[in-house]
């Protein structure tokens, strides 16, 4: 377990929850003038790294996605939106 003061646990925020979730630290305790005041643990049970799929069957794509656009050609070209 792994004591920080208030300030270093804002300014190592990100250090903190890496060495939390890769399991190098079990629970961080951060401290305000010396006195612990907050037990940082990491989630259990929540999928952090799944990321392909989330937004399956909330919305339709068109089967002519990438077919030519005029609009969007427009666009790259400079010409505006017609």
């Amino acid at each position: 377990m792994q004591t920080v003061s208030l300030f270093d646990a804002k300014t190592h925020l990100s250090r903190i929850v890496e060495d939390l979730l890769s399991g190098k630290e079990d629970r961080v305790v951060i401290a305000r003038r010396g006195k612990p005041v907050v037990l940082v643990t990491p989630a259990k049970g929540v999928e952090t790294s799944r990321r392909v799929g989330l937004a399956k069957g909330r919305f339709d794509i068109p089967d002519d996605i990438d077919g030519p656009n005029p609009t969007v050609a427009a666009l790259f070209e400079g010409g505006g939106v017609q």
